[in-house]
């Protein structure tokens, strides 16, 4: 987090020294406002929230144990939401709020797109990513974010555009949009950081920056479909569709519906690369994670911003045959003529701008170099079904 704010900072004020206010709105034992205090330079004053009386009575043994002053780690009971919407006012709003609570951050969304100052930074943690992933009860992710999951190899990134889509409808009741620095999946938990700034005219934005997701329940084929265009005359106009028939083109199964998803940028590259240099001058004493967050952040640097990914593992599986190489199916990618990279949010994941129509026929390219037992394949399989198309090229000797 320290080295997120330092590049943070270049943002605000890149040519002045530049003093800013945190709140951490759900802090338990404040050991998180405790490392900010000491590790982030220029930070005026840090509240340390919390709801329970024990856990506030813990912050101010910490703050004392570390010894800072309890002037600049303010320890406070309060309930979060509360605490957001007493600071909605100018004079009172903070530059950085971090909610990382236990599971969802839903309840106290709509309180911190208020209480962030005006280009500030919003730092938001979710773990119930059962819910956001759609392993659980779509319906209580519709609860939650106002989102429907669709069950996919790239549940954990989709997990992160429900949440940025929900931070943006929530900003823009209040006339504020997002913009997403940066935004991880890691483990069990997303995290996300973005700015939020007062602009009506680009809030009009927001439904083309808003799709629905089509996922075919045979081949797991998936499609995206913004909520709305712009005209020439720059008017917002709804889009037509849908843009899939009713059953896949490639294995002629149904489809699942889901979203809205934020399907724009996750990833602001010149921030990230800020971020990476930041790292790279640092070592393994100055961050333990070092090793990780470099690693992280130059995937991320690398990464397509096009929403979501395939995994080769599950499309080759799909079609019951081996699975290439990432080297060689990105190879076949490239010579094709579109883009192609990974993804930070699973290893062996392919971002591309392809359509699926050449993905598939890719892969019937490499089996017939790599044939599969059709004997064993089912006769209603999507395989069989996307099979039966002859490739309209072929790997060479060389792939």
């Amino acid at each position: 987090m320290a080295h997120l704010l330092y590049s943070y900072r270049h943002i605000r004020q890149p040519s002045k020294t530049y003093t800013f206010t945190i709140l951490e709105a759900l802090a338990a034992s404040g050991l998180r406002s405790i490392r900010y205090a000491k590790e982030i330079p220029n930070i005026k004053y840090i509240i340390a929230n919390d709801l329970d009386l024990d856990a506030v009575d813990l912050i101010n043994k910490n703050v004392e144990y570390n010894e800072l002053s309890k002037d600049f780690v303010r320890a406070n009971q309060g309930d979060a939401c509360s605490v957001l919407y007493q600071h909605r006012s100018f004079p009172d709003r903070f530059d950085v709020i971090d909610l990382d609570p236990y599971g969802t951050a839903a309840p106290f969304i709509d309180g911190a797109v208020q209480a962030v100052e005006e280009g500030g930074l919003l730092c938001v943690t979710c773990t119930d990513l059962a819910n956001l992933t759609g392993s659980n009860y779509p319906e209580k992710c519709y609860a939650n974010y106002g989102s429907i999951p669709v069950k996919g190899e790239f549940c954990h990134e989709m997990a992160l555009r429900i949440l940025l889509h929900t931070l943006s409808t929530s900003a823009a009741k209040y006339r504020r949009r997002i913009i997403p620095l940066l935004c991880c999946s890691i483990d069990f938990y997303i995290r996300i950081f973005v700015r939020v700034v007062t602009s009506p005219v680009e809030v009009k934005n927001n439904p083309c920056k808003t799709s629905m997701l089509y996922v075919c329940t045979g081949c797991h084929s998936y499609y995206t479909q913004p909520l709305a265009k712009v005209t020439g005359k720059n008017t917002y106009v709804p889009m037509v569709g849908p843009i899939v028939n009713n059953s896949c083109e490639h294995c002629e199964n149904k489809f699942h519906v889901g979203g809205p998803i934020w399907t724009h940028s996750i990833h602001d590259k010149q921030f990230v690369l800020r971020m990476l240099e930041h790292v790279k001058e640092s070592n393994n004493e100055t961050y333990q994670t070092h090793s990780r967050m470099l690693g992280m952040l130059s995937v991320i640097m690398e990464e397509l911003d096009i929403p979501l990914f395939h995994n080769l593992s599950a499309l080759a599986g799909t079609l019951h045959c081996t699975s290439p190489s990432l080297k060689t199916f990105c190879s076949a990618i490239l010579n094709k003529g579109y883009k192609v990279s990974a993804s930070h949010a699973m290893a062996g994941s392919v971002k591309t701008d392809a359509p699926m129509s050449v993905i598939w026929d890719i892969f019937r390219s490499w089996i017939q170099l790599h044939p599969v037992t059709m004997k064993n394949i089912k006769e209603n399989s999507p395989a069989r079904k996307i099979l039966a198309i002859e490739p309209r090229f072929y790997y060479t000797s060389k792939c």
